[in-house]
């Protein structure tokens, strides 16, 4: 049977999207890969493993470790490093005797664990995850402290070195417990990672804590000391008292700390869950229906049919206004066994009117009933024009804004298209605290798109040329434009974002219904407020 042209379609959709991922799995590759070969040799010199290997050793056999933020650092820029693979650090979410953990664990091969102002920024958002969702923190600390270089821009700030202290600290006094397995060098505030934990484990003849190391006391105080005999792992569990607990190695103290957390409350769910249905459409049908063109409309029923236990969606107002009110697709859903709300971008993602109201009502809702919301975002902004504008396109568009601020349930979203000016406001982009933010290789993330700021900003270039009585030369206008459309959709790929940690991470098609499960779980941990949304115009 000859295929037909939507076959056909698909199947180029399908390719697409496999190759475009191809580039997502080698940037996860360098982040693994961070030194090559010879800082692997260097661990094993001194008795190390990788950040990773530590980390599976961790949590339960068997068991997935989210992770966050692979592409943190890349392309950053720095004078002293235009790379910072992975932000010099591993972080993310596994389980520990069944109950989730968030993970921050320094990349010593990356610079020696020295903190620029990007690692700052992963470790940080890393502590916010854990305190949003009430879970503890285990630091597996090895960091040869702050990068000096840049200490303008990561220590007296408060996104800065201190920060994590400060964070410590309150979730200590919360009841999330803080643990610190020391596999290296903690020196000056990085000291502090052992002192403050509610419990840190030494390793004998590898981990040393001190605010100033040997060079430093030689030139205060002319005393001369080993890194042993000032801060090592016998001093702090025998004599100060900094640290609680002694072991030989790394194997140990990972085994250690997994005894500290088997003490740990059993976790439990805030929302009751069924048993979990796989979706009839698999994560393929998602490669094939999504178009390259990242502009071009969608059904966006069938990105959530592909997710949803046993395909399954019940939508809210599903004939409300046609062609207008379904910019926007509400209505709920089963994430392997937790009822989600899903508030999704449509077609070609314009949000109108009737759409905004929609969205707003439904949000709502899902408030009053206690439900999260899952934000599948793919909307370029919101319809402008005299119609829009005097049917209230800024009042309801505003509630959305509202609505996202002032939501208490656990929010994530999901970009899997166009995300630009306002509507990533009102679709509950970072600014509006959303518990995770997972883009994809569709994602595009940026004021405006690319082609609409080429277009804006050379007609502004043309009416400055004419104020000074000039007229703008029409090569030099072609390729001030292409400059900005190059310019801006640079700035709106996943990659960028990543780097810079806009989101927490860009995930596969393929791995979606999995992560966005996992992450709602965590989100899910603590009881859910009440919402009280102020004074809305309706």
């Amino acid at each position: 049977m000859a295929a037909t042209r939507q076959d056909r379609e698909w199947e180029t959709n399908l390719t697409y999207w496999t190759q475009e991922e191809e580039k997502l799995y080698a940037r996860w590759q360098a982040a693994y890969d961070a030194g090559g070969t010879q800082q692997l040799e260097r661990l094993a010199k001194q008795g190390k493993k990788p950040a990773r290997v530590l980390i599976r050793q961790l949590i339960d056999p068997n068991t997935e470790f989210l992770e966050l933020s692979r592409g943190a650092g890349f392309g950053i820029g720095y004078d002293q490093a235009a790379d910072v693979p992975g932000a010099g650090l591993v972080t993310g979410l596994g389980r520990v005797h069944g109950n989730w953990v968030m993970i921050i664990a320094n990349d010593s091969r990356v610079k020696a664990g020295a903190y620029f102002p990007i690692n700052c920024k992963k470790h940080l958002r890393a502590q916010d995850i854990a305190d949003q969702c009430g879970i503890p923190c285990v630091y597996i600390a090895d960091s040869a402290g702050a990068f000096l270089p840049l200490q303008d821009r990561i220590f007296p700030g408060r996104g800065g070195f201190g920060r994590f202290f400060y964070n410590m600290t309150r979730m200590s006094a919360k009841g999330l417990k803080q643990y610190t397995l020391s596999t290296g060098g903690n020196t000056a505030g990085g000291a502090y990672t052992v002192y403050l934990a509610c419990e840190s484990v030494m390793i004998d003849g590898m981990s040393y804590s001190f605010l100033g190391g040997p060079p430093m006391v030689k030139s205060a105080i002319g005393e001369d000391v080993t890194m042993e005999d000032l801060g090592g792992a016998r001093v702090h569990t025998g004599i100060s008292g900094g640290a609680d607990h002694i072991v030989g190695s790394q194997d140990e103290g990972i085994a250690k700390l997994r005894e500290l957390l088997s003490f740990e409350p059993r976790q439990s769910l805030s929302i009751q869950r069924r048993v979990a249905v796989p979706p009839i459409l698999g994560s393929e049908h998602i490669y094939k229906m999504l178009p390259k063109d990242i502009y071009r409309g969608i059904n966006v029923r069938e990105v959530i049919k592909a997710i949803a236990d046993g395909s399954e969606f019940s939508e809210y107002k599903h004939d409300y206004a046609p062609g207008r009110g379904d910019s926007i697709v509400c209505g709920r859903m089963h994430l392997k066994g937790l009822p989600v709300g899903i508030v999704a971008s449509n077609g070609i993602g314009v949000i109108f009117v009737e759409a905004a109201r929609k969205s707003i009502e439904w949000v709502i809702r899902c408030c009053t009933e206690k439900i999260p919301l899952l934000y599948i975002q793919n909307s370029p902004g919101y319809m402008i024009g005299t119609q829009e504008e005097y049917a209230g396109i800024g009042k309801y568009g505003s509630g959305m804004v509202r609505a996202a601020a002032c939501a208490r349930v656990p929010k994530i979203q999901w970009v899997i298209g166009p995300d630009h000016g306002a509507a990533n406001y009102g679709m509950c982009g970072r600014a509006y605290d959303p518990h995770f933010i997972f883009n994809t290789m569709r994602g595009r993330t940026s004021v405006m798109s690319g082609r609409n700021a080429g277009t804006i900003l050379t007609t502004l270039e043309r009416a400055n040329a004419r104020r000074q009585g000039k007229e703008m030369d029409e090569e030099a206008a072609r390729d001030f434009e292409q400059m900005m459309i190059e310019k801006y959709s640079a700035e709106a790929h996943p990659f960028h974002l990543e780097a810079r940690l806009y989101h927490d991470g860009t995930i596969p098609f393929r791995e979606a219904r999995e992560t966005l499960a996992a992450a709602f779980e965590v989100s899910l941990l603590k009881p859910i407020p009440e919402t009280h949304f102020g004074n809305f115009k309706f």
